[in-house]
């Protein structure tokens, strides 16, 4: 039976104090990143007894969640064009949406064998078109008929990655939780993303075949998303097949890359290439602050042949995956700042709608070392945290669990035919 959700309240929330008003400027790489929100979803199972008198009070996230603003005040404006036509963030003060509502199911009925999709995107994380003027950051908390509560949110990727998007729930986190703003956030952001802007004149040193919009060439395709878990043992398994030192990611990523490859059938002379990602704040000279909150993550293919996928072991996979993040130097990102601007006018190339990777790649996001698990409101922690849609097949996040004994898991978009094939793969070895 479906489930029902019924939206109780919602109310736009400003900052609870004067914040600057003005255009933020918004570097290539903000404008490279999806124009969309993204959706994630926090699960908190229902308190012991006698313990949830407050549980989750709407009044006292409203409170945090103001005071929050005025750190993060690109969050209370909305999305425009400067003179020039140029997208910006209007920093505005005109607030972040929060909405309050209830569903007739409970947190076991989502959470015991989770599949993100479009629909619990729907039902539990507030959507507003991505227009102009567009608001960038919503959130909703649903309250479940087990007495947990789900915490949607959905922040837009052009005011900021994953990183900045985890500084702003901390900082919300411990103002809830009774902390001072100096304490739930030490750091304060950094908004001012001109350490990213173009070189004079730009010129491009190296290729970014990632960037171009001929890359995505594949077309949707109906798939599955299925959560594979990766216990310790596994995973000591796995790292005990390449070289001493390697990264748990790498370890992961070259394991699903063959499992992909295996379910796939890909043909063993074919290319098939790994897209990954890199937070470059540490990376560029001189270094970003680490409190940047913009758009810092960049792009890059690794390739190599099917055959040698299935054939070499997999340290080879893991140390072709070191290098190709290696290579991400301040270099290659004033490189791919310079292509935006050139190739693109406005510095942001988008892929056509409806255009995705090609079914001899995949995408493996890493959410390792994300501080997720610490968005204590001051009911505890939350027990599942993950993305609440997928965007396409060969798409895989590599999360950690709540209790890190568990090991870690992996969500995996896939297309149906493939499904079994790649399990057997992936728990074969």
């Amino acid at each position: 039976m479906p489930m029902k959700v019924d939206v109780l309240e919602s109310t736009l929330v400003a900052p609870s104090e004067k914040t600057p008003r003005f255009g933020l400027w918004l570097s290539n790489l903000d404008l490279a990143a999806p124009r969309s929100h993204t959706p994630l979803v926090y699960y908190y199972p229902a308190p012991m007894p006698g313990g949830g008198e407050d549980f989750f009070s709407p009044h006292r996230l409203r409170t945090a969640l103001a005071r929050a603003l005025v750190l993060f005040y690109p969050l209370a404006g909305r999305l425009g064009v400067d003179d020039g036509g140029r997208l910006q963030v209007n920093c505005n003060g005109e607030g972040a949406l929060f909405v309050v509502a209830g569903a007739d199911c409970a947190g076991e009925d989502l959470f015991g064998n989770y599949e993100p999709s479009p629909e619990l995107r729907r039902m539990l994380v507030p959507f507003a078109p991505a227009g102009d003027p567009c608001l960038l950051a919503m959130f909703q908390v649903t309250f479940l008929k087990c007495g947990g509560v789900v915490l949607g949110t959905g922040i837009h990727h052009g005011t900021m990655d994953g990183i900045g998007a985890a500084h702003f729930i901390q900082t919300w986190t411990g103002l809830a939780r009774g902390l001072s703003v100096s304490e739930a956030c030490p750091s304060p952001p950094f908004h001012d993303r001109t350490l990213l802007g173009r070189r004079s004149p730009p010129h491009v040193d190296l290729d970014h075949p990632v960037y171009s919009p001929a890359y995505l060439t594949g077309h949707p395709r109906h798939f599955e998303t299925r959560l594979y878990s990766v216990s310790p043992k596994l995973l000591a398994d796995l790292k005990s097949q390449c070289a001493p030192g390697v990264s748990t990611y790498g370890a992961i990523a070259g394991h699903l890359w063959r499992s992909m490859c295996v379910a796939r059938g890909l043909a063993p002379d074919s290319d098939t290439r790994l897209r990954v990602t890199a937070n470059v704040r540490h990376r560029l000279r001189p270094q970003l602050p680490r409190q940047f909150c913009g758009n810092a993550i960049l792009r890059d293919l690794v390739t190599v042949k099917v055959g040698d996928v299935l054939a070499q072991p997999l340290g080879f996979l893991a140390d072709s995956i070191r290098k190709g993040l290696e290579d991400i130097d301040d270099a290659y990102v004033r490189s791919v700042i310079d292509y935006l601007e050139l190739e693109s006018g406005d510095g942001g190339l988008q892929a056509a709608p409806g255009q995705l990777m090609p079914e001899s790649d995949m995408w493996v996001v890493s959410w390792l070392g994300m501080p997720v698990y610490d968005a204590d409101f001051g009911w505890g922690a939350p027990r599942f945290v993950a993305p609440a849609q997928m965007f396409g097949s060969g798409t895989a996040y590599v999360m950690q669990r709540a209790n890190r004994d568990d090991g870690i898991a992996v969500l995996f978009a896939l297309e149906p035919q493939y499904q079994q094939h790649f399990e057997d793969a992936f728990y074969g070895e």
